[in-house]
């Protein structure tokens, strides 16, 4: 839309990740992406693409996926807060639009992103449940909570994670990541680990929490988490939790990416 008077919106996308093949737009399977694009095709007959954010994996949810989208201004004929209802009518049920709002001209929802968090949930008893069956990873055996604590404390800071990342069959030239938080909760049966930093490599939350979770187990030690670290090395790590149990959970930016709308965008550039 280059030479055109257009309108950035950003927008926050909650959904359940289980009949998709991941966020992007694929080209065999139904992408969340692909969704909400056609549900943007409804209202704006230039069919605007989105931008984001992220990229989550087949079967990951997300509650905090920020995308944007660029509109000719003639074509936006009604508030922003009405934006969020019309989208969310063409949406299926597991797909929602949770927050809309005007961006700055020169807001990118990948490239301003300063940092992410996730979170993990595991059901940690002898029987599933069947209601989290699609949120949660299941593992019966009891866990050492306080050994899984001192090992999570170990991620924090700024390392090199290849030895937590998937391959995805080329050379990962940077593989270092800054996290400042790696955090257990208890509730219950359900454990959620919560984990922040500035960027996430492929699997790489999955890699974490599958080794937390045989530390856990008493397959590796606490202190081994340094080792791993430091082998660079996928193959010493442990395994990668099932993509269920994760949730893209925010992005984060610098205050001021978005502007506060006012109350009808066509009315103001009238």
């Amino acid at each position: 839309m280059r030479g055109m008077d257009t309108l950035k919106l950003k927008l926050t996308v909650a959904y359940d990740g289980t009949a998709y093949e991941g966020w992007q737009v694929q080209k065999v399977g139904t992408g969340v992406q692909q969704k909400v694009e056609e549900a943007l095709a409804k209202l704006f007959p230039s069919a605007p693409r989105l931008h984001s954010s992220s990229r989550t994996d087949t079967g990951v949810h997300a509650r905090g996926m920020v995308a944007h989208f660029e509109v000719a201004r003639a074509e936006f004929k009604m508030p922003v807060a009405k934006l969020l209802l019309a989208v969310n009518a063409w949406l299926p049920d597991d797909i929602r639009v949770m927050a809309a709002a005007r961006a700055k001209a020169d807001f990118h929802a990948r490239f301003h992103a300063t940092g992410k968090q996730y979170r993990y949930c595991v059901w940690n008893h002898p029987a599933a449940d069947p209601l989290l069956r699609t949120q949660a990873w299941h593992v019966p055996r009891a866990l050492d909570l306080p050994a899984m604590r001192a090992a999570a404390s170990l991620f924090v800071g700024t390392h090199d994670f290849r030895s937590f990342a998937a391959n995805r069959g080329d050379v990962l030239k940077n593989a270092v990541r800054t996290l400042t938080r790696c955090d257990l909760r208890r509730s219950g049966s359900l454990l959620t680990f919560i984990i922040e930093g500035d960027g996430f490599l492929y699997k790489m939350c999955r890699g974490i929490v599958g080794t937390l979770v045989q530390v856990g187990q008493g397959k590796i030690e606490p202190d081994e988490i340094r080792k791993i670290l430091a082998h660079r090395d996928r193959r010493v790590a442990g395994m990668s939790g099932p993509a269920h149990g994760l949730v893209l959970w925010k992005v984060y930016y610098k205050k001021g990416a978005v502007k506060r709308p006012r109350r009808k965008i066509g009315q103001a550039l009238a």
